[in-house]
């Protein structure tokens, strides 16, 4: 008889402790969410839609310059970072059978030097455009061969911008765009739309083109292969009247809508016609004006406790200390 007692009063507290964690669990499960508004004014602003990309700084044209022959060079007339113009003298060499004889003669002394130097002199090295000078290969005394690169001049540097090819029918030529560099996050440089080039670039499976933006004045910390962040300006409007865009909701027929508010009242569903954004803002075409308060709606979910309900057969802590003391009989 005893034994039956403790069954049934077993069984009618697990029973209890069922109860007590499926309502908690309820009572839990409606408080995840909660749904929050604000008001928010219709306000006149300017708003800028772009198209983001990557890319480097590179040369508009590069040109390598080699020896015509082999042999040494012997004078260095420019370094990295000169400006040249086209047929200026940058360096002067000896062909192979040059450097032999002037090596000979200084070996019979200063006068004998002198005598073939005057006699028989270097090659010019020229430059054969008027730009910069990127790449400077070379050291006086240096033996070079024919296919040695000397140096490399650029024209002009520009930025080689990638853009995703399902953007790239948003690009024009002369398209304002924004140039930043990683290395100068802090100077903001602008530029144009020079070239959009016809062959597309391959990277794991993600099709780009390539932008050629030319800055309207290239500062002097612009160096070959900087990593550059670039934005073309797709659309700019001033004086608009923008909302955030988590106000605009859509209906199932893809008209746009806002919550209108009514003072006291309930906000009414109000249509709109939308223009530019921006990823934050958008501008409004109709439907609203200056002033107009809307309702923004969000819904915030709250993380479940741990222990959303402690059950009457749980007799000590569930973390990982003991309900028993810590020294005592």
């Amino acid at each position: 008889m005893k034994r039956q007692t403790r069954i049934y009063i077993f069984l009618g507290l697990f029973i209890l402790a069922g109860s007590i964690i499926f309502f908690s669990c309820r009572k839990n499960n409606s408080q995840d969410k909660t749904q929050e508004t604000r008001l928010v004014k219709v306000k006149l602003g300017n708003v800028t839609e772009t198209v983001d990309a990557t890319g480097d700084v590179v040369p508009l044209n590069r040109v390598e310059i080699k020896p015509p022959v082999s042999g040494r060079m012997e004078k260095i007339l420019v370094d990295e970072g000169n400006r040249v113009k086209a047929g200026q003298i940058i360096a002067w060499m000896s062909s192979t059978e040059r450097a032999a004889i002037i090596d000979s003669a200084t070996a019979q002394g200063p006068e004998e030097r002198k005598r073939w130097e005057e006699s028989y002199k270097p090659a010019p090295i020229l430059s054969p455009i008027s730009g910069l000078v990127i790449l400077d290969n070379v050291v006086p005394g240096q033996t070079v061969d024919a296919g040695t690169v000397l140096f490399a001049l650029s024209d002009q540097l520009i930025v080689l911008a990638q853009v995703d090819e399902v953007d790239i029918s948003r690009v024009q030529l002369g398209m304002k765009a924004l140039i930043t560099l990683d290395a100068y996050p802090a100077q903001k440089i602008t530029g144009k739309v020079l070239a959009i080039l016809y062959e597309g670039k391959n990277t794991s499976n993600v099709i780009t083109y390539g932008v050629k933006i030319v800055p309207e004045n290239v500062p002097p910390f612009f160096r070959s292969q900087m990593t550059a962040n670039i934005s073309l300006v797709v659309n700019q409007k001033e004086s608009v009247l923008l909302i955030p865009i988590q106000a605009v909701q859509v209906r199932p027929n893809g008209d746009k809508y806002v919550l209108l508010s009514k003072g006291e009242g309930k906000p009414a569903p109000t249509d709109i016609q939308t223009g530019v954004e921006n990823g934050t803002q958008v501008e409004i075409v109709s439907g609203l004006n200056a002033g107009d308060e809307i309702v923004i709606q969000h819904v915030r979910y709250r993380p479940q406790t741990a222990n959303t309900a402690t059950s009457p057969l749980m007799m000590g802590p569930r973390g990982g200390s003991s309900s028993r003391g810590g020294g005592g009989h």
